[in-house]
């Protein structure tokens, strides 16, 4: 393992210890609202604490990029850790036991090594830039569909960005209407290692933020996903725009995307 992702997956075990804990005293748990339909808790907090005082244990000079935290710059901004300790905080808050810690580096702007750790199923999905992705130590691939026809997607209501449900909507339906069923589950760093674990054929959704993607979108494409924005172009870090699914599967995606797109979600 390199030892830059070791350092990662100790991070990740760290906070899935805090947040195993914290899930199991929901008396102790401490909510406030930071957004629409945005929540932070102290487990995020203390996750996101357990991750970084890892990160700069062994690497001071590099900058951590956090949902929670912003932006902490180091010395040496070639390395960039992207962090989300608590993906899937609101299925957290109401007892739902699926989130994630999602961990990512990047190296001048490229992502090298990605984790995303589930600590109540002890899953850990890994990857290094082309070295394939892991599932506690074992190789994974997608799926092998060749379209939407008997395939289960994965998606993500756009719950910050009410304005757009009647595009999503549409697109849902193009969706529906091919494949064999849908998921919607929470937590999308989950949702991209899932598809790469072959356990949904593709996933889309709109209005992510980095941290959402970064680790979850390499461990996907080391497992032979491809990973775009909404009109097949490598641009969904800024778009927040994402689909994600082996080739062919990708192609009857983006298909149907782009018979229900609005222009505000073309960009």
């Amino acid at each position: 393992m390199h030892p830059m992702l070791n350092i990662a997956v100790r991070a990740a075990r760290n906070a899935g210890q805090v947040i195993v804990k914290g899930f199991a005293n929901p008396d102790n748990l401490e909510t406030r609202q930071k957004g629409q339909n945005d929540f932070v808790t102290n487990v995020d907090l203390d996750a996101e604490s357990a991750v970084i005082n890892t990160i700069r244990k062994s690497y001071p000079e590099h900058t951590i990029i956090g949902e929670e935290c912003g932006e902490l710059t180091g010395s040496n901004p070639d390395y960039q850790w992207i962090i989300d300790p608590l993906d899937g905080t609101t299925n957290f808050m109401k007892g739902i036991p699926h989130f994630a810690v999602s961990i990512a580096l990047r190296v001048k702007g490229r992502t090298e090594q990605a984790v995303v750790y589930d600590p109540i199923r002890d899953e850990l999905f890994t990857a290094s830039r082309g070295s394939g992705a892991q599932l506690n130590g074992y190789r994974i691939r997608t799926g092998k569909a060749k379209d939407l026809t008997n395939t289960v997607l994965a998606t993500g209501f756009p719950f910050k960005q009410k304005h757009q449900t009647d595009a999503y909507l549409a697109m849902f339906k193009g969706m529906f209407l091919q494949c064999a069923d849908i998921r919607r589950a929470g937590a999308a760093s989950l949702d991209l290692v899932y598809v790469a674990a072959g356990r949904v054929d593709g996933y889309w959704e709109l209005g992510l933020k980095p941290w959402d993607t970064a680790a979850g979108s390499l461990i996907a494409r080391e497992a032979g996903a491809i990973v775009t924005d909404f009109v097949g172009g490598h641009n969904f870090d800024r778009s927040g725009n994402v689909v994600c699914a082996n080739p062919k599967v990708l192609k009857s995606m983006l298909s149907t995307i782009r018979e229900h797109l609005p222009e505000s979600l073309a960009n």
